[in-house]
């Protein structure tokens, strides 16, 4: 009779697990894994051991290992499915096809179109939202644009550039940056597709149109939709060879999306109601008791999905399938530095017997002391002992806080690597003694950095206004983040900004390293901005001479940084904002935040993308690559600004151009004098007009390796300047505009780029570029 207990136990056992498989439709003999692969339910292999259409799986046992293969036609290889993200890692063989001679009857024959379908309009599936791009690999100086497929194609997601250097037409090796692992832009590109779609169609050309197709010994380029990481992991297997990528066997992974009820979005993007979470709860697919349905829609289709609730963790398609985490088993990681009791989906957490205090911090609970009462009461029989306790307490606090303020201030002294700096000036005394400025002295000379000492903000910190105890009138930056990994960086260009003497560059006189964030102190420049001078209200701002002087002073101090010191610096954010000016007007150079150095031996570095809309170079954008052309172009586009005093980053014509583009444009047909300013017309001589528009469009050109050096620039406004001085006065370009050779400004009459055409000047800037340099980056 003992033996019946038990057999009732292990009756009720199997029925309980006969009614959690039916409350699933999942049949006890399906398949859960099929090689090397999970098949977790909704998803399932074979009639019966799947939630639904779409979801059903098959199991290829010819290979060896099995492989599991998406849906009956088996398109796509499943690496993984992800429960909690609702996601599926599968791979296919091939990229995208490109045709070439496709399109509109004014298109290029060398213009190819594409189409990536992925599974087509049925099924639950779409490109996730995250986690893919869009690459180019064997690709000199061409460009793909990612669009919405159907009747959206004007629609673009994605874009992405891939440049050669000089006429290297033939290169297939890949340039992988050794630190973020990504392509530098050179010979290959990869782009973040962001929105999740079931198709996509790709426009494929040269970014100058009017050049064909190269011809590539290992094949033509190819275009791929592909898993973000795929393509180092790609290049690191062939160790700097040529991509082996053949399309009829290559497999790229993609992470796909998939939801519950999948349902095609109607015209409009409506959201059909059959696609959203029922309201018949038995009628969801979320089986578990601790589930809930989540309404989910993409750009093309929509449905939902299930979650586990807070506080469980599993498989919600499954009844029971959503179990309790015990948060105990990581208290500390869950905010529990006491006693932690774990409850079904939470947890409670107290201070243990005996104990009180903050179960919340660590070491926030203490031993209780039956002292405690008796020592209040004896501070309370006697007024004088209590006031003597608080005195003493108040002074112990203080004390306690300067300990604490001090080791802070060690803290990160050390850790912004004060030794290093002192180091590095340990030969030069003069710079060694004012270097290293004390937090304390900041503090005095900005009144605990109060926000009426303010100046400005920018995009790496504020600036305040202090008065150092030697009376020197300060600018005092302080910065907003901190990045480990490059305080060695920031140390290094200390030292090297601490050792500039330069008249058209802002002094560095020191830093604090004893904040979080190191604090940088420049001398006070109390004249403002360029930017401020120049687009005043009114008809009249800075002279054409004193323009043409600011430039020139403005060179003079880039082509010092890039060429005369002992570790060239790239500014990397030259603009008008950042250009300075004193009481007589004379121009000083600033805000070295985004600056980088490179050595000699090195002609640019792989960085992350800086920079200011409508002065960035377009060129660094695409590749990442950051060289001494970058601060060419910047400054290039500075020469724009005072010819027309127009806003960069604000100017767009009717027909879509930015002001770099207007003025190319303007310029090679013979158009000038329509975008100059009418004071610079009134005052300019014609020809120096025209010699600095020239430099202007040659620093802008899209290519690097076609613009000039900044040595170079200089020299060219040094001579311009040079010819005001000795030549006799000229007719205006206001009188000349007025005149009968009112072009006198000719598409002739003016030089371009070595061994390149007036046609190619003016398709430099098309439309799709103008598109990728639209979007706003951060400083």
């Amino acid at each position: 009779m003992a033996s019946m207990p038990r057999l009732v136990s292990l009756v009720a056992a199997v029925l309980v697990l006969l009614h959690a498989v039916a409350g699933t439709g999942l049949r006890p003999d399906c398949p859960t894994t099929c090689g090397d692969a999970a098949v977790p339910f909704p998803f399932g292999i074979g009639a019966g051991c799947y939630h639904s259409a779409g979801f059903n799986l098959t199991c290829d046992k010819s290979r060896d290992p099995p492989r599991l293969l998406l849906g009956d036609a088996g398109a796509f290889q499943v690496l993984d499915v992800s429960i909690a993200n609702a996601t599926v890692r599968a791979a296919r063989v091939g990229g995208i096809n490109i045709t070439y001679g496709v399109g509109n009857a004014s298109s290029s024959t060398d213009e190819g179109r594409g189409e990536w379908r992925g599974l087509g309009d049925a099924g639950p599936f779409v490109l996730a939202d995250d986690g893919n791009e869009l690459i180019i690999v064997r690709g000199c100086d061409v460009l793909a644009l990612l669009t919405a497929g159907g009747n959206s194609t004007n629609i673009t997601i994605s874009g992405c550039a891939s440049f050669c250097p000089g006429t290297d037409a033939g290169r297939t090796t890949l340039s992988i940056s050794a630190t973020d692992r990504r392509c530098t832009g050179v010979g290959c590109c990869q782009m973040p597709i962001s929105v999740g779609r079931d198709s996509y169609e790709v426009r494929f050309r040269r970014l100058d149109a009017s050049q064909p197709l190269p011809q590539f010994a290992d094949g033509p380029p190819l275009v791929l939709i592909a898993e973000q990481g795929w393509l180092a992991q790609a290049a690191a297997s062939t160790r700097g060879a040529p991509l082996p990528v053949n399309l009829d066997e290559t497999a790229v992974p993609v992470s796909l999306g998939w939801a519950i009820g999948s349902t095609h979005l109607g015209p409009g993007g409506t959201v059909p109601e059959s696609s959203t979470c029922p309201t018949d709860a038995t009628r969801s697919a979320c089986k578990s008791s601790h589930s809930s349905c989540r309404g989910v829609s993409t750009a093309t289709r929509a449905g939902y999905v299930c979650d586990c609730d807070a506080g469980f963790q599993g498989n919600p398609y499954l009844a029971g399938g959503c179990h309790d985490i015990n948060e105990c088993e990581k208290a500390d990681a869950n905010g529990c530095f006491g006693e932690c009791i774990n409850t079904d989906g939470s947890f409670e957490c107290r201070c243990p017997a005996g104990t009180q205090g903050d179960h919340t911090k660590r070491h926030g609970c203490v031993r209780s002391s039956s002292s405690t009462g008796l020592s209040i009461g004896v501070g309370a029989s006697s007024g004088a002992s209590l006031i003597l306790l608080v005195l003493m307490a108040i002074l112990i606090t203080r004390k306690h806080r300067r300990q604490r303020a001090k080791k802070l201030r060690q803290k990160y002294f050390k850790q912004n690597r004060g030794q290093l700096l002192q180091q590095l000036v340990a030969q030069r005394a003069d710079i060694a003694e004012r270097m290293i400025i004390p937090l304390e002295e900041l503090e005095k000379a900005t009144n605990s950095f109060d926000r009426d000492r303010e100046l400005g903000g920018g995009g790496h910190g504020t600036v305040y206004k202090g008065i150092l105890s030697d009376l020197h009138v300060v600018a005092i930056k302080k910065s907003k983040i901190a990045v480990q990994r490059e305080i060695d960086e920031f140390i290094n260009e200390v030292a090297i900004l601490s050792q500039i003497n330069h008249r058209n560059v802002v002094k560095l006189f020191g830093c604090c390293l004893e904040t979080e964030v190191p604090l940088l102190v420049y001398e006070f420049v109390s004249n403002g901005t360029l930017y401020s001078h120049l687009h005043v209200n009114g008809p009249r701002s800075l002279s054409w001479g004193d323009r043409l002087r600011i430039a020139t002073e403005t060179a003079k101090a880039i082509a010092y940084l890039h060429s005369s010191v002992s570790i060239p610096i790239i500014h990397r954010d030259i603009k008008s904002t950042n250009i300075l000016l004193d009481d007589t007007r004379t121009s000083k150079v600033s805000d070295f935040g985004a600056s980088r150095c490179i050595p000699i031996d090195q002609s640019g570095i792989t960085t992350k993308v800086q920079g200011t809309l409508g002065y960035l170079d377009p060129a660094y954008y695409y590749t990442q690559r950051l060289t001494d052309k970058s601060d060419v172009y910047s400054f290039g586009v500075i020469l724009v600004e005072l010819l027309t005093r127009r806003k960069p980053f604000s100017h767009v014509t009717s027909e879509g151009e930015g002001l770099v583009a207007h003025f190319v444009t303007s310029f090679t047909e013979g158009n000038l004098v329509d975008i100059l300013d009418t004071q610079v017309m009134e005052e300019g001589n014609i020809k120096v007009v025209e010699e600095v528009a020239a430099l202007a469009a040659t620093c802008v050109k899209l290519r690097g390796e076609d613009r000039p050096t900044m040595r170079q620039v200089e020299m060219a406004l040094e001579g311009i300047q040079a010819s005001m001085k000795h030549d006799s006065p000229a007719g205006n370009l206001a009188v000349e505009k007025s005149g009968e050779n009112s072009s006198n400004i000719s598409r002739n009459s003016l030089p371009t780029g070595e061994g390149r055409s007036m046609k190619e000047e003016t398709r430099q800037y098309s439309l799709e570029e103008e598109y990728l340099l639209s979007a706003r980056y951060p400083r």
